[in-house]
């Protein structure tokens, strides 16, 4: 009797164990129940199974079987042509094996990437915490968290899974992810999608390729000159190869970035940095999406004028196609590099998207971006992008301007609105040459349009720092 209960037993892992091996189509964790799929798209399907096994993917969406054979390196994908249906759908991979994706959404899909002010959740502590939290059941927004890796090489997985947004879920998810995607789901009526890969305290070099860096000798050489720090990895592409590139070539809708703070200690080569990480991950995902980031605010920083100097590399980076930038200083805390307002941030991301990516033309998504001065005799007039609605003042002055002589001695400037453009002097100087405002680490300027909307921080000059 024991014999044959034993030989059915050692049959049964025989049969198991061939099942297991011929029942090997995977798939990565980025694509599983309660995903966001970009809707109206080509979107990519993969994963993994034995070589030469045929796999067919088929979205409940339109019925349309795709097929296709796993490649001699064991891996497979498909493409997949989305519609804006509505309503939760199914995705089924079907090799030796099937899989079943369930409450599968069609939508718009952001990823939210960054340090920890684009980590920070409201367990972190935001303004109004416990009355977000509460508020937060939106079973059309799904959150997918990657788990904080690094790694040599890019990986072809990640740590993380697709959850349905509840009070539970929110509380412990990107702010501004959420906040964002609030909006687009509020605004648009569609499914949202928010994927957040972020690390705390991480500088910019880390997030990149590791070929990106290594071809630009700029990048190359401040990568190399960073310390290592207990609380994240700094070296280039240590992110990018667990976090980011695992993520590649999943579709996105856009990419939303809140950094910088790590990053202060050498803004001109910043300057050159968010361009090129821009870029890379166009490159990357071969889609030029949209890229909308977010200004860091003033704080009270070690070195002098680091935070003008940063902001304004950001500044500079809205030359680049298809990107937009939100200002905060407003909003920030000079005492707090963790500003505690999170939802402004969220909502002004949101408002570049509205109107850049969704083409609500009547959303305002930026203050005044400084474009042009001419001189007046003793005074300087400014003229500004996004101030055709006027100009406002929070407060009774105008504060924060500079001006300057063929000296390059800045002397604080008497600053008054005319209209859509700003008239700058001070007694002191009778042959100005330049404006700069907000010119330190703890300013907070005060200068907005008409949409309640900050300036950016901004100077005429191209002066080098004396």
């Amino acid at each position: 009797m024991k014999l044959k209960t034993l030989g059915k037993l050692f049959l049964g892992m025989l049969i198991t164990g061939v099942t297991s091996s011929a029942g090997a189509v995977s798939l990565p964790a980025i694509i599983g129940n309660h995903m966001v799929l970009q809707r109206n798209a080509e979107v990519t399907i993969w994963g993994w199974g034995n070589t030469g096994e045929e796999v067919t993917v088929t979205g409940s969406w339109d019925n349309k079987p795709v097929k296709t054979k796993v490649s001699n390196l064991a891996r497979w994908e498909v493409k997949l042509q989305t519609s804006a249906a509505a309503g939760p759908q199914t995705v089924t991979v079907k090799g030796y094996n099937t899989i079943v994706l369930e409450d599968v959404l069609l939508g718009e899909v952001w990823l939210c990437s960054g340090q920890s002010n684009m980590d920070w959740s409201a367990n972190a502590g935001i303004d109004n915490a416990e009355q977000h939290v509460k508020e937060a059941n939106y079973p059309s927004i799904r959150f997918f968290q990657v788990g904080k890796r690094s790694a040599d090489a890019p990986q072809v997985d990640l740590q993380g899974q697709w959850v349905v947004c509840t009070p539970e879920t929110m509380k412990h998810f990107s702010a501004v992810g959420y906040f964002f995607g609030r909006e687009i789901h509020q605004n648009l009526k569609v499914p949202v999608g928010l994927i957040n890969s972020s690390w705390g305290g991480t500088p910019a070099e880390i997030w990149f390729s590791a070929p990106a860096i290594a071809s630009n000798p700029v990048l190359a050489e401040a990568a190399a000159k960073r310390k290592e720090v207990e609380y994240g990895p700094v070296q280039p592409a240590k992110a990018y190869n667990a976090m980011i590139a695992p993520l590649i070539p999943f579709r996105l809708a856009g990419a939303l970035w809140y950094q910088g703070e790590s990053n202060v200690d050498a803004p001109d080569v910043y300057a050159q940095m968010l361009p090129a990480l821009i870029q890379d991950w166009r490159t990357a995902w071969k889609n030029d999406f949209p890229f909308y980031y977010v200004q860091i605010a003033p704080y009270k920083y070690g070195g002098a004028e680091e935070w003008p100097r940063l902001a304004e590399a950001q500044l500079k980076t809205l030359s680049v196609p298809n990107t937009g930038m939100a200002v905060i200083s407003d909003v920030g805390n000079i005492d707090d590099i963790h500003p505690r307002n999170k939802l402004d941030v969220g909502k002004r991301l949101a408002a570049l998207a509205l109107n850049k990516t969704y083409g609500q033309k009547e959303v305002p998504f930026s203050g005044p971006i400084y474009r042009e001065m001419k001189k007046e005799g003793n005074k300087i007039r400014l003229y500004f992008d996004h101030a055709d609605q006027g100009l406002a003042v929070k407060g009774k002055k105008l504060t924060q301007f500079e001006i300057a002589g063929e000296d390059q001695k800045f002397v604080p400037a008497q600053a008054k609105i005319d209209g859509k453009t700003v008239v700058v002097s001070a007694k002191g100087v009778k042959n100005p040459v330049a404006v700069r405002m907000g010119w330190s680490n703890t300013a907070n300027p005060n200068l907005f349009n008409k949409a309640g909307l900050p300036a950016s921080v901004f100077r005429t000059d191209t002066w080098t720092k004396k």
